[in-house]
């Protein structure tokens, strides 16, 4: 086995273990779809409404459904390859995003909270949002795509996992 060059940034900071569920694909798809048809509502109305702004709205609407069906082709898939997460002994990790990436990792004894969140569009999918919040100043760690068992699980690890730290959680 070799020595990690800390220089290089795969060698410094590896990548978590777990990725959400691919049902995730499917519910970025469609929460960004909702997104678009807004969008795309909004200016059907100001067309047929003759709304000044803006003065060509046939152009702008042709680049709005290109740019939506950019995105929707892209986006999800996109950020499941890069949306991990992991728990291990020490610290929780995640990497999220698809435009730009973010990794993070919470050493257990900093853990605060552990919240789970699922709305409507989660539910269809079956999938729930966990957000463990630390003492950290960057803000909370958020695992967006989870299947209802394994965030319950996480939850409960995560839980269970701080509680037994001998941190003082600040």
């Amino acid at each position: 086995m070799s020595t990690p060059d800390l220089t290089r940034p795969a060698d410094l900071l590896r990548g978590p273990a777990n990725r959400v569920s691919s049902r995730a694909i499917a519910y970025w798809l469609a929460r960004a779809l909702i997104g678009w048809l807004v969008v795309i509502a909004i200016q059907i109305v100001a067309w047929v409404f003759d709304w000044p702004v803006p003065p060509w709205p046939a152009q702008v609407m042709v680049a709005t459904v290109l740019l939506a069906a950019v995105h929707l082709a892209v986006m999800p898939r996109w950020r499941y390859r890069v949306h991990r997460w992991e728990l291990a002994a020490d610290a929780v990790y995640t990497r999220s995003g698809w435009w730009t990436r973010e990794w993070r990792i919470a050493p257990v004894s900093r853990i605060q909270t552990v919240d789970t969140e699922q709305g409507p569009i989660g539910k269809l999918f079956r999938l729930t949002k966990v957000t463990v919040t630390t003492a950290s100043a960057a803000g909370p760690l958020v695992i967006d795509g989870l299947d209802d068992p394994v965030a319950s699980r996480f939850a409960s690890e995560v839980t269970a996992t701080a509680q037994a730290s001998k941190g003082d959680a600040t």
